[in-house]
């Protein structure tokens, strides 16, 4: 039975950057074999008791020109998700765009990507959940700062033009989809990271890191940012204009804030500005409270997994640490609406981060790569059992207002979907008449 106070979730890894200067399109969906085999995978999705599946048809196979769509996969899997009446979180931008955009880079991205979402929404007016543009600051870091992916730039000012395109794109696609379904609602996954200084020294550079963590929400969010990062954007290419335009754009009423949380999410800094992996330092809990406390929105845990290892006990003891930070956010009072393990099957490259096409197969799925569930498969499947008719939030006034597929056309939704479009006519007529400039806060520090 669906519990409507607390979503279950898994994923279909479905990341698409390009690497070796855009020539090599690195495509998880393809290396793990989920063109081959959807149609099992669904069903194992099912078969878990799982009802919400992040999910998204890959980009450049979709997106094939200005207004020039291949819906047939989309077609195919989306039906079978609703015939099955598990609900999708549609990701709609994983880590990649279609050759002939090119990359994050290009200026018209967020329009184009705008006219694609609104496109989808058209296609599919039953689907209501939606992470538009899946971890902005990792896609800018590794695509313009790290020069790993796509654009391969190594810079700050690669970095802010990659994150102002990822984020204007994703609040356009927002507000387009709205048109369609008002009631829409938008679970933003991104990673949330902390940075240990490692020395005194190494104070400023982890400050530094630590406001920058934030920005992509921030601007995603219509958050003021601090002063330091305020001349960060317009010293590296963001103007005062195009700040400006997430201030005025705030849709975050819609928004769940999706926190992802890898043993990778927390890392030392030295002194000159190198990081490496800290491992689970503070945990998912301290280091949601602080997101949270930041943004103060619900809050899912939308993607996390762990290797299994030569114990073979490894992932299962992960997802039971997860799940002891999730109650323990959840009884201290911060509105946790979900949990998601990433992803479903086993993943190909990520042990170097998609930067090379070696075929190494990383055993993090809740089943191998020849659907065979693995332990953790198991122990979430019971620990779905366990806790879905007991565990709703803090309150149940408090509960997502999810529309599953089958109840798209019941009359309390289409009452529902009415008024949420009435409520979008008036507050435009509002922000229009009332927008004023805002600037960035005093200077903090984390």
């Amino acid at each position: 039975m669906f519990n409507p106070f607390f979503m279950f979730a898994t994923g279909i890894e479905n990341s698409n950057p390009t690497i070796e200067g855009g020539r090599v399109r690195v495509d998880e969906m393809d290396k793990c074999g989920f063109y081959r085999h959807w149609r099992t995978d669904l069903d194992l999705v099912a078969d878990l008791g799982v009802s919400f599946l992040r999910f998204g048809p890959p980009l450049h196979r979709t997106y094939l020109g200005a207004d020039r769509y291949d819906w047939s996969f989309a077609d195919e899997t989306l039906g079978r998700l609703k015939e099955l009446d598990i609900a999708p979180i549609v990701d709609l931008c994983h880590f990649g765009v279609p050759d002939w955009i090119g990359n994050f880079q290009n200026p018209d991205f967020p329009e184009l990507f705008q006219r694609y979402a609104h496109a989808f929404a058209l296609r599919y007016p039953w689907v209501q959940m939606y992470t538009p543009v899946n971890e902005m600051f990792i896609c800018a870091t590794f695509s313009g700062l790290y020069g790993w992916w796509n654009e391969q730039l190594a810079s700050d000012r690669g970095f802010v033009t990659a994150l102002k395109h990822l984020a204007r794109a994703n609040v356009l696609a927002m507000a387009a989809i709205l048109e369609v379904r008002p009631d829409a609602i938008f679970i933003q996954s991104e990673s949330s990271e902390y940075f240990h200084a490692d020395s005194p020294a190494a104070i400023g550079p982890a400050e530094l890191r630590n406001l920058r963590r934030f920005l992509s929400l921030d601007l995603n969010y219509g958050r003021p940012v601090e002063s330091q990062m305020y001349l960060y954007l317009l010293d590296n290419g963001m103007s005062a204009a195009e700040y400006e335009f997430f201030m005025q754009h705030n849709l975050r009423h819609h928004c769940i804030m999706g926190t992802d949380y890898y043993v990778t999410n927390e890392h030392r800094v030295a002194a000159d500005g190198r990081t490496w992996a800290a491992g689970d330092v503070f945990g998912y809990d301290e280091i949601t409270r602080q997101y949270h406390g930041r943004y103060r929105l619900p809050v899912m845990h939308t993607e996390t997994n762990l290797r299994e290892g030569p114990m073979g006990t490894e992932a299962v003891d992960w997802l039971w640490k997860q799940w002891a930070n999730v109650l323990r956010i959840r009884n201290d009072g911060i509105p946790i609406v979900g949990f998601t393990w990433y992803s479903l099957t086993d993943q190909v490259d990520w042990d170097s981060a998609l930067r090379e096409m070696r075929g190494n197969v990383n055993p993090l799925g809740l089943y191998d790569l020849d659907r065979n569930i693995r332990a953790v498969g198991r122990a979430y499947k019971q620990l779905i059992h366990d806790w879905r008719e007991v565990l709703p939030t803090q309150s149940v006034c408090l509960t997502v207002p999810i529309v599953m597929p089958s109840e798209y056309d019941e009359p309390y939704v289409v009452r529902r979907r009415d008024w949420m479009c009435a409520y979008h006519c008036s507050r435009r007529q509002r922000v229009l008449a009332s927008a004023k400039p805002s600037g960035p806060l005093p200077a903090q520090t984390t």
